[in-house]
């Protein structure tokens, strides 16, 4: 399981490059995945780099509301017990397969690994996750229609439960650290996000963000019923991007699914495929974009500083350089990528196996990332936006 560490002495990396007034964390949809963030934030925590602005999507708002609903002393302790919670149902039964053909006497697998996934993920399935979610009975084709039940093929009662045990929301509600969640309304089909510089942040709020359909019912706040953020964008980082302040920011974007991958040899290659493309949800373009952006604005403060003393006192020019005014902006960017034996059922095999390897991949990628030389490394710009994908060219996509 991934360890209980004493809480470590934030320290500046080797290599720092930049100063930012905001950090921000930004974490991206992807159920079993999840456990990749929580490395990363583990490894980011002994550095300076602390955040004081966690957006999140499903999982990824799950993963916020554990970091930003805790003392920084407990966050990694809080993450740690969250994911020790629910890969502990098949953990059990992974036990015992050291009696059986899937394992030799050392624990290493003699079978297929990704049969042993495929095990675990209809585990999951059919079973449940212990403190997250638990069959309907009876299933929702025995209820009636309009009833709650019959909306969802799982009750999410277990996760409500869990995070009151392990979420200080009066803590959240303080706004030491801002948290942001991301929520589809489902009548308007609209996205929206939660965030608690501007309402009071309940379980319900975390709830919803990650109620994906058919698995998960509707979530209904102050009469509005909201599903898994993740339909509309799966990633907040178009919504950090626009509610930002004019002070200089660095996004850290943690993403469950990429965007790149090869071209599908099988059906079950083909689902996989599909669902890397649909959630890893336009995050690329969302930088871009950004990127066009802030090249646009400094191309347009390069006009205006070139213009005659006479124009650049006229109300149309004084106008465009306030409205173009911004701060510089870093975006680093971790990815997730795959092993092998992973198939399309990876985001929901919460083996105690697979959280482990997801956890450390985390870490080491976020150490790589600060690490690297290139980090940070846009030394003098003043304005703009810089994106870093520092681990692409290391892994295997």
């Amino acid at each position: 399981m991934p360890r209980k560490p004493a809480a470590k002495k934030p320290s500046a990396p080797e290599g720092l490059r930049r100063h930012h007034k905001h950090i921000a964390l930004v974490l991206q949809g992807g159920g079993a995945l999840g456990a990749y963030q929580a490395g990363v934030y583990e490894e980011l925590f002994s550095t300076r780099y602390q955040p004081d602005w966690i957006a999140g999507v499903s999982i990824g708002a799950i993963n916020a509301a554990l970091i930003a609903g805790n003392p920084p002393a407990r966050r990694i302790e809080r993450l740690s017990e969250f994911w020790h919670l629910v890969s502990s149902g098949v953990g059990h039964v992974a036990t015992h397969l050291s009696q059986s053909p899937w394992m030799d006497p050392e624990g290493s697998f003699t079978q297929p690994r990704s049969a042993f996934n495929q095990f675990s993920a209809m585990w999951s399935a059919v079973l449940g996750i212990p403190g997250f979610y638990r069959p309907r009975v009876p299933p929702a084709w025995f209820q009636p229609d309009g009833a709650p039940g019959a909306l969802s093929i799982y009750d999410t009662a277990p996760l409500r439960e869990t995070l009151l045990e392990l979420i200080d929301f009066d803590l959240i509600n303080s706004k030491k650290v801002r948290l942001s969640v991301g929520a589809v309304n489902v009548t308007t089909g609209n996205s929206e996000y939660f965030d608690n510089f501007e309402r009071t942040i309940g379980p319900e709020h975390i709830m919803a963000s990650g109620a994906l359909p058919p698995a998960f019912a509707p979530v209904v706040i102050d009469g509005q019923a909201y599903w898994d953020g993740g339909i509309v964008s799966n990633t907040p980082l178009q919504y950090v991007l626009d509610s930002r302040s004019d002070d200089s920011l660095m996004a850290v974007q943690v993403d469950l699914f990429s965007a790149r991958g090869v071209l599908p040899a099988n059906l079950s290659q083909v689902q996989q495929r599909q669902k890397d493309i649909l959630y890893s949800s336009r995050t690329r373009y969302n930088a871009n974009m950004a990127a066009q952006v802030a090249n646009s604005r400094k191309a347009l403060r390069e006009l205006l500083a070139a213009l005659p003393t006479n124009l650049k006192r006229g109300l149309d020019a004084q106008t465009l350089a306030e409205i173009n005014r911004s701060a510089p902006t870093d975006i680093v960017h971790l990815i997730y990528r795959q092993k092998t034996y992973e198939l399309e059922s990876k985001d929901y095999e919460f083996s105690r196996v697979s959280v482990m390897e997801h956890w450390q991949a985390g870490q080491r990628d976020m150490r790589d990332t600060i690490t690297h030389p290139d980090w940070l490394s846009s030394v003098g710009i003043d304005d703009g936006v810089t994106q870093y994908d520092l681990t692409r060219h290391t892994r295997p996509v």
